[in-house]
C-alpha cells in the first residue's frame, strides 16, 4: 500500500468540483462528485434519532438503488429538523441534479452540514446546480464541505491487486459535534476498483467501530453524520470477492484510509491545540477496551486537564470506571507521554513539572494497561479550550 498526493478525484472514472454558491456569505459552500459509471455503493449513517432530510433520501435512494453515480453536498445549511418542506427541498436537490447530469434521481445521493433548523435556501441550491461540470477543480471539493474545519481532509492510498494499481481517496469535515456512533460528521470515500455493493458495505461496516466510532471532540453525535464508498469498477480487475486474499487487502486499505480521515478530524476538533491518543493495553475483550478508550479520550475533564499540560491521572482513572466496561480496577498502570503515573493502580512518583512538559507537544499519547486479557483498542479526541466555548457559544452571530 502506498500514500500518494491526490483528489477525491485520483480513482480513475471520477471528477469532483466546489464552489461558492451562496449557502455561506463568502467561502465555497457546494461541491460534487461524478463517477463516469454508476458506482457501487456502502453508506453508514447517524444513530441520532433526529435524522436530517438529506440522510433520509440518501439513505433510501442506496436501498432502492444499491448503486450511486454522483454525490452533492452543501455546507452552511444542515437541512435538518425543516419538516416537510425540507424533505421536499431534498428530493428537489436529488432531483435537479440528476436532471443537470442526465442521469436516473435513484443515482444522486445527497449530504447538507451547517446550522440546524433553517430551510435550505433554493436560489442557491439551482445557481450551484447550474455550475456542475462533469470535470473540475477537485481540491475545491474537500474545502466546499467545510463548516467550522480549520483545514481540509483528505487522504490517497493505491494498492497492486495483480496487475492493476487500484487507487481510493477519501475527503472528510467534522470539527464539532462528533461523538460518532456510526461514522463521523461527513466523509465521502471514492474508489477504482471492481467490488458489489454487498461486498463493499461489509468492508466499510467491518471497520466503523474502530475508526469513526472511536472519535470524540465534544459528546454530541450529529443529525447528519454520514459516511459514503462508491466504487466504479473502472480499473477493471478481477471483482473482489468476500472471502479473499483480495478482499483482506481491500479491507485493509479500506480501514487504513478511514482510521487517517477518522485521526485528521480528531485533530481538527473546534479550538483544539492537540490530538489525544488513548491506547489500551490487555483488555478483557475488544468492545471493553473501545469502551475505555473512548471514555478517556470523550471526559471534559481528561481533555481540559490536557489543554492545561495538568498531568492529573485521577481523571484517567475516573473516565475508566464509568465507562460502563466490565473492568477490574484493582491492576491498572496509566502512562502520560510514557512517562508512568500509576502502576497497579497506585501513584507512582514521577516529576509533574518535567511530564507536564513532555505534554506540550501537539500529539499527546495515554496509554493504559488494565491487566485483564488480550485485546486491545484505541480512541482519538482532542482538548477542550477556551476557543471550543467561543467557537460554539457564537456559532450562529
Amino acid at each position: 500500500m502506498k500514500i500518494i498526493d491526490g483528489t477525491i478525484a485520483s480513482p480513475l472514472g471520477f471528477s469532483a468540483d466546489g464552489l461558492h454558491a451562496g449557502f455561506k456569505k463568502k467561502k465555497l459552500d457546494f461541491g460534487w462528485i461524478v463517477s463516469e459509471v454508476p458506482a457501487s455503493v456502502a453508506g453508514v449513517y447517524t444513530t441520532n434519532k433526529v435524522i436530517a432530510a438529506p440522510l433520509l433520501v440518501t439513505k433510501a435512494t442506496i436501498q432502492k438503488s444499491q448503486k450511486l453515480q454522483a454525490i452533492v453536498v452543501n455546507s452552511g445549511v444542515a437541512n435538518s429538523c425543516t419538516g416537510q418542506q425540507g424533505l421536499d427541498a431534498a428530493y428537489e436537490m436529488q432531483r435537479l441534479t440528476a436532471q443537470k447530469l442526465k442521469i436516473e434521481p435513484d443515482l444522486v445521493g445527497l449530504a447538507s452540514t451547517g446550522v440546524i433548523g433553517e430551510q435550505l435556501p433554493m436560489n442557491a441550491l439551482k445557481n450551484g446546480l447550474s455550475q456542475i461540470l462533469v470535470s473540475g477543480k477537485a481540491e475545491d471539493f474537500a474545502e466546499a464541505i467545510l463548516t467550522t474545519d480549520t483545514c481540509t481532509k483528505t487522504c490517497v492510498i493505491t494498492e497492486e491487486f495483480g496487475s492493476d494499481l487500484v487507487t481510493m481517496a477519501g475527503v472528510a469535515k467534522g470539527s464539532g459535534m462528533i461523538h460518532p456512533n456510526m461514522a463521523t460528521m461527513l466523509a465521502f470515500i471514492t474508489c477504482d476498483a471492481n467490488i458489489s455493493s454487498a461486498t463493499l458495505q461489509a468492508a466499510l461496516s467491518q471497520h466503523v467501530e474502530t475508526t469513526f466510532n472511536q472519535i470524540t471532540v465534544d459528546g454530541d453525535t450529529s443529525t447528519n453524520d454520514m459516511v459514503l464508498v462508491m466504487a466504479n469498477g473502472c480499473r477493471q480487475n478481477e471483482e473482489i470477492l468476500p472471502d479473499t486474499e483480495e478482499f483482506e487487502k481491500f479491507s485493509k486499505m479500506l480501514r487504513y484510509l478511514m482510521a487517517d480521515l477518522a485521526k485528521k478530524i480528531a485533530k481538527d476538533g473546534e479550538g483544539a491545540t492537540k490530538l489525544i491518543e488513548v491506547n489500551v493495553r490487555h483488555a478483557k475483550d475488544e468492545q471493553s477496551g473501545r469502551m475505555i478508550a473512548k471514555s478517556v479520550v470523550g471526559s471534559s475533564l481528561v481533555k481540559t486537564a490536557i489543554f492545561g499540560q495538568d498531568p492529573n491521572w485521577g481523571r484517567i482513572l475516573a473516565a475508566i470506571g464509568y465507562a460502563g466496561a466490565d473492568v477490574s480496577v484493582d491492576n491498572i498502570d496509566i502512562w502520560i507521554e510514557g512517562i508512568p503515573v500509576m502502576q497497579a493502580s497506585s501513584p507512582v512518583a514521577f516529576d509533574p513539572e518535567e511530564t507536564s512538559d513532555a505534554m506540550a507537544g501537539e500529539l499527546l499519547t495515554l496509554t493504559i494497561d488494565l491487566h485483564d486479557g488480550d485485546a486491545e483498542a484505541q480512541a482519538w479526541g482532542c482538548d477542550l479550550s477556551y476557543d471550543y466555548v467561543k467557537i460554539n457559544a457564537l456559532y450562529r452571530t
